[in-house]
């Protein structure tokens, strides 16, 4: 099998899992436990579904973990295209990925809290795990800023490859500056947060859900292409 062929293939495969595990632990865990402006709705959601909760916790270290091998195998795959957007692009990911690690550290702590494994006053650890989860929300607009910085490269390696459809590149940039907008929206307009998010949530999906289907189903065309390039 052709070389490139293959790490096509496999960062289909990582890029689909690590999508699967990254909107289960950030998108539909979140959306079942936490409630909006309501401290003890939230805590008592926790509390009676923890266990749902935590898997939603390991999903997103699972997902941290894929995005490695993933950005790696798109390295290995693009890197004779651009070898210093290639880097970049790698560079970008590494920096976020701890971020998002220590925002998972910080729902271990609020869990911990909540059990009473920390010798605090009932009041005292209620608000106190609260602050630990909310950091763990407030980290997710956060930490989109590196989830859409390192699209941009790989938007434009695509674009210039030569074996993957330009219009994919272009998508992907588009997607990663939805992730730029959340974020510079969440620190820089907070009031407007939430309507700037309902208007550019399709992006989050634009480029990278095409771009996992064109490395899994069509990839197999990567090979016939790449023999002219």
């Amino acid at each position: 099998m052709n070389s490139l062929k293959k790490n096509a293939r496999i960062a289909g495969l990582l890029y689909f899992f690590l999508a699967i595990t990254a909107v289960y632990g950030s998108m539909y865990v979140p959306s079942h436990i936490m409630v909006r402006g309501d401290t003890v709705a939230t805590i008592k959601n926790i509390l009676s579904n923890e266990f749902f909760y935590r898997t939603g916790i390991f999903s997103n270290l699972i997902s941290i973990t894929l995005f490695v091998f993933l950005v790696l195998a798109l390295y290995r795959l693009l890197k004779d295209v651009n070898e210093h957007q290639a880097k970049l692009m790698v560079g970008l990911v590494f920096v976020g990925i701890p971020v998002a690690f220590l925002f998972g550290v910080f729902k271990i702590i609020a869990l911990n809290i909540l059990n009473g494994n920390l010798s605090f006053q009932p009041e005292q650890m209620n608000n106190l795990a609260m602050i630990f989860i909310k950091i763990g929300s407030y980290g997710s607009p956060m930490i989109s800023l590196y989830w859409g910085l390192w699209l941009i490269p790989l938007g434009l390696l695509v674009y210039k490859s030569g074996f993957i459809p330009r219009l994919l590149g272009i998508l992907l940039i588009i997607n990663g500056m939805g992730y730029a907008v959340d974020c510079f929206t969440a620190i820089l307009f907070p009031d407007y947060y939430a309507i700037v998010s309902k208007y550019i949530f399709v992006t989050y999906f634009i480029g990278e859900i095409p771009l996992i289907l064109w490395l899994l189903i069509i990839g197999i065309k990567v090979k016939k292409r790449l023999s002219t390039v």
